[in-house]
């Protein structure tokens, strides 16, 4: 019966073809199906694994071959220091996203207890994260997708975060007359016609959380016209967006008239998200 490390060996030159990190990608695949660390892996690398186990082994690595996203498969991935409950009714966690979290950490005093709202939750990263490290703060989270509201229910009992409600709805639309202090979206904003879409992890996430009419702009701009509404004076707006929509979705922000208008870029030094201010 093969070893730990003859698996992983073939794993990884079957993923070679498909994946930029075969041998990672092996590991954690075995790592999911023997709920074990990957120092489990090099600590007991003469090891073999049972039968069914094997099995359930070479069925992932397969599917990755197919390109089949990691999160999907393992039903996890990690942000911001957690592990959340991942489905394909919902987008895989970036880390670019990330840059909301320190953003928004740096705007929200340590005490103060902020009315925030994040719109289009899907697994509801940004909200349960916010809520976790500002549990003084009342976070309501939207989506139009009932699966993706199933899943961030999820993960907010698994993060214990009792400050967060989920409502079902299209942006605004539902939600109760109220103020908020911060607006938050990591919206659609993919153009249609963007060949990304037909590369990587991008080929089998939800197209409802990834596209958007108008080349990709029209649900920023809704969220930025309507977000004034809703905004205490002084309040801030928080978006993420395209590498590529730096400047129009300055724009945006400018039409609308908010204040301190700017653009922060990610760990890799892309413009990612842009802030406003009423």
């Amino acid at each position: 019966m093969p070893t730990i490390k003859i698996l992983l060996a073939q794993a990884t030159k079957d993923l070679a073809a498909t994946s930029d990190s075969p041998a990672l990608d092996a590991e954690v695949l075995l790592c999911h199906v023997l709920d074990k660390p990957r120092s489990y892996l090099r600590a007991w690398c003469d090891q073999t694994i049972s039968d069914e186990q094997q099995r359930q082994f070479q069925r992932l690595w397969q599917q990755r071959c197919q390109g089949q996203p990691i999160a999907y498969l393992t039903g996890q991935r990690e942000f911001w220091s957690r592990d959340f409950f991942i489905t394909p009714d919902v987008l895989i966690p970036r880390p670019a996203t990330e840059l909301l979290i320190e953003l928004s950490l740096q705007l929200i005093p340590a005490h103060a207890a902020w009315n925030i709202i994040d719109l289009g939750t899907g697994s509801g990263i940004i909200a349960i994260t916010l809520a976790a490290e500002r549990p003084n703060v009342q976070l309501t989270a939207v989506d139009l997708s009932q699966k993706a509201l199933q899943a961030a229910r999820q993960n907010a009992s698994r993060h214990q975060t009792n400050n967060v409600q989920f409502l079902h709805s299209n942006w605004f639309n539902a939600v109760p007359l109220q103020r908020f202090q911060l607006v938050i979206s990591n919206p659609p904003y993919i153009a249609e016609n963007d060949g990304h879409l037909q590369q990587g992890d991008l080929r089998f996430e939800p197209e409802s959380a990834l596209i958007a009419s108008g080349q990709g702009l029209d649900d920023i701009k809704t969220i930025a016209k309507t977000a004034k509404n809703w905004l205490t004076e002084d309040g801030h707006l928080l978006i993420e967006h395209g590498y590529d929509q730096e400047a129009v979705v300055q724009a945006i922000f400018t039409s609308c008239a908010y204040r301190e208008v700017q653009t922060y870029c990610d760990l890799s030094g892309q413009p990612r998200a842009t802030y406003g201010r009423m």
